[in-house]
């Protein structure tokens, strides 16, 4: 498990390598995920959540992680979820500020669910609910 550091120290250490390391994409997410070597975790306001949400994976709101960071699996891969990316890209810096393994859905929650229309929503339902 990385240890915890300061974000000066992330800093001096920030390459070419992490600003790839700290994005995913769709298919690699859902596939950690459907063999469960990731946890998904919507960091939306709960607004936004209680407007639609996916379905599967953990709803914490952004402002309420440093609160609950013990119902993340440090044994897995965080990857953090919203619309777009701008606040999954904070909740990931945190979250790696603080030890955990994580990156963000770079094609963000829209993206997430334009590939998981139809046969690919049904695929990897499939596949979770064989997981259980």
């Amino acid at each position: 498990m990385p240890m915890p550091q300061s974000f000066a120290a992330y800093l001096r250490h920030f390459d070419y390598a992490e600003r790839q390391a700290m994005k995913i994409g769709v298919a690699e997410a859902l596939d950690l995920y459907a063999t469960g070597k990731a946890q998904l975790v919507d960091i939306r306001f709960a607004e936004e959540y209680a407007a639609w949400h996916l379905g599967f994976g953990l709803h914490i709101p952004l402002d309420a992680l440093p609160d609950r960071l013990h119902e993340l699996d440090r044994s897995k891969l965080i990857i953090t979820l919203c619309p777009h990316y701008d606040r999954a890209e904070i909740a990931r810096l945190f979250l790696t500020l603080e030890g955990f393994q994580s990156r963000y859905l770079n094609e963000g929650m829209l993206g997430l669910v334009d590939a998981l229309r139809g046969d690919k929503a049904r695929d990897l339902m499939r596949r979770l609910s064989a997981q259980s």
